[in-house]
Formats: C-alpha cells, structure tokens, sequence
C-alpha cells in the first residue's frame, strides 16, 4: 500500500467528525503514513426529507462510498455502524471497530425531564422507527412525528419550539462535542439501543490496508456488535421493522438484549441471552428465532403485508 491513505466519508458534521478522528488515530499510529479524507454525497444524504424506506431503505448511507471503495478511488470508508447493512459489498470487510462511544439515546426537551415528565400531547420528533415505537409503548398519549436532517437541524427545530421534544443518540452529541442542560440520558434496559449504536465501522477492501486500519480494531466492541448483527441478520428486517439489539462483556459473559416492535408500540416481544464471547455470533442467532418464535414473526408478516397491500 502506499505511504497515503484515502478515507471515505458523507459530508455531515457528525461524519466528518468520526472521520477525523479515525484519521488521527491512523496518523499517530502510522507517523510515516498520510490520511487524507475524501467527502462522498450518499442517497440518504440527497433526500433529508423523505422517509428511508421510500429512497433505498437500508444502506443508503453506505452504498455510493462502498462503490468508491471498490473502484479504488478511496482505501476506506468510516460508518456508523448502525448504517451498515449486514451483507458487505462482494470483496469488503470490516477492517476494524474502534472503542464503542456511549449507546444510549438522550431526550431532549424544551421543558426538561425524561420522557415519563412530557406533557400530554407533547410533540416529539424522532428519525428512528425504533424510538417511535419505544416511545409510544411508554406514552400513548405523545405525537410522535417523523424528523429527518443532521443533529444540527434537529436541535434548531426544537429550539425554535417546533418541537416540545427530540430524541438523539448520546454518541453522536459527544462525538459533536454537544452539551446541553435540556439532556436526560435514557435507560438502555427500557429504551434498548439500535443495533451497533455509538460504534464506528471502518471497512476497507480485502487487502494490505486491513493490516493497516488493525490497529485501531478493539477486540470487546466488535464481539458485542457481532452479537447484535447476527440478530439482524437472522431477523432480516426491513427500515419498515422497529428492531433494537444491544450486547456486552461483563466477567467474562457476552449478554445481548433485543427486541422486535410494532410501529405504534402496541406490541413489543423483549428477550436476552446470555452465553461466552465465542459464540456471539450463534447468541444472536438463536435470540433472534425465540423472538420471531414468540410473536416478533407475526409483527413481520403483518409489516410485510401493508407494504404490499395485502
């Protein structure tokens, strides 16, 4: 490999935030190496207004850089995980995982609390189906509304009392350096993370550079985030899917949480598994089909039947 790096990555302020940290962390690393970034405009970043399920669903954040990744235009590709869809482009891996950020989602409201302290009717926006369907299985009562954009627009939208509420990804808000008096941190055996949460992917073609981009691999993130892909990948859900799965290590035991969601929160099957780290890919699998097992299969099927009109 040559003595330059190229990394792909969107243009927001949060990808380029992650990106450059990843950078930095190559370049202290590997002093004799030069990273440069390489800003690639995706689908999703195209269409900030619409719904993910409408232009692309899964992957929309990934495909156009995992394409540049393999013409060689660039060397790699920073991610949130969360956006990674479980079947890589044919020649790519995921060459490392760094330290995990914080998982968990905050509440931000403009009357402060969580999300038990909204008034009725409050007006909350959210992006994620999952915390849709989350916050409408704890209050019926909310309007939960769909609110796409950058953490930035997001907060603008609420500080400008368009909002009462919004619900964002802690990492995200430290990765951006964001600090607010407004914020409560929500409790992640309530309101379950969404799989791979606050961890970064660094995918690389199958080559000399995955040796490179190794050093920045950390062992314990990328066991509990194998846990959770497995469970996607087992349940194979759509963007239409409320779906959450949140792994990790304690004295020795890899524990994986999750669940499967209606869009309104009227039904929620929960479920854990507990089990040795080499064997988180089976521990996700196997939590996967006792969920399906237990009603998250119908939950599937009915989703499937109103996106097709049946």
């Amino acid at each position: 490999m040559s003595q330059t790096l190229r990394i792909g990555t969107r243009g927001s302020r949060l990808a380029l935030a992650q990106s450059r940290w990843v950078q930095a962390a190559l370049q202290q690393r590997h002093p004799a190496l030069v990273v440069e970034l390489a800003t690639i405009t995706t689908t999703g970043d195209r269409f900030l207004d619409a719904p993910l399920s409408t232009i692309g669903g899964k992957g929309v954040f990934v495909k156009e850089i995992e394409e540049a990744l393999t013409a060689g235009r660039v060397d790699c590709a920073v991610h949130s995980m969360k956006d990674v869809p479980t079947d890589l482009a044919p020649g790519l891996v995921i060459a490392a995982v760094p330290p995990r950020e914080d998982p968990r989602d905050v509440l931000i409201s403009r009357a402060g609390g969580t999300i038990d302290d909204l008034p009725h009717g409050a007006r909350l926006g959210t992006s994620s189906l999952r915390r849709m369907a989350l916050v409408r299985a704890q209050r019926r009562d909310l309007d939960v509304v769909a609110l796409r954009g950058n953490v930035d627009t997001r907060l603008r939208k609420l500080d400008a009392g368009d909002l009462d509420a919004v619900v964002l990804a802690a990492a995200g808000l430290r990765r951006l350096g964001i600090a607010r008096a407004d914020l409560a941190l929500l409790d992640p055996a309530e309101f379950l993370p969404a799989i791979g949460q606050g961890a970064l992917a660094i995918e690389s073609r199958d080559d000399a550079t995955r040796a490179v981009l190794a050093v920045l691999d950390d062992g314990d993130t990328r066991i509990a985030v194998s846990a959770e892909r497995a469970f996607l990948a087992r349940v194979g859900g759509s963007c239409r899917t409320p779906l959450a799965a949140h792994a990790g290590l304690n004295s020795g035991q890899l524990r994986l949480s999750a669940l499967i969601a209606n869009p309104d929160g009227t039904h929620v099957v929960r479920g854990s598994r507990v089990g040795t780290p080499d064997s988180a890919v089976e521990i996700g699998a196997d939590l996967a089909d006792e969920l399906l097992r237990r009603g998250g299969r119908s939950i599937l099927d009915a989703l499937d039947d109103a996106a097709h009109g049946r």
